[in-house]
């Protein structure tokens, strides 16, 4: 499905989806951790296991609806955000 909105669903499209979220639903999550992904995978890390831990809430309601991710790439394009992948 992502690929039909024309991303590559690496860790690099998932960590622009984990920027994006910060961003517009929860910005006081900003430089609480920091990311790292990789072609196969994504990671954010960091020592504020609470930050992390609501960041993982969101990215899993992403990953497991594909209207919510159709969404999110709606909302990228429309704001002129760009998915690194």
């Amino acid at each position: 499905m992502i690929e039909e909105l024309g991303h590559e669903p690496n860790g690099y499209f998932w960590e622009g989806v984990a920027q994006l979220l910060v961003s517009i639903e929860v910005p006081d999550l900003e430089s609480r951790f920091d990311y790292d992904p990789e072609a196969g995978m994504f990671c954010a890390y960091g020592t504020d296991r609470q930050a992390l831990e609501e960041l993982a809430r969101r990215m899993a309601a992403v990953a497991t609806d594909p209207d919510r991710v159709r969404q999110l790439v709606a909302t990228a394009g429309a704001s002129g955000f760009e998915f690194d992948d």
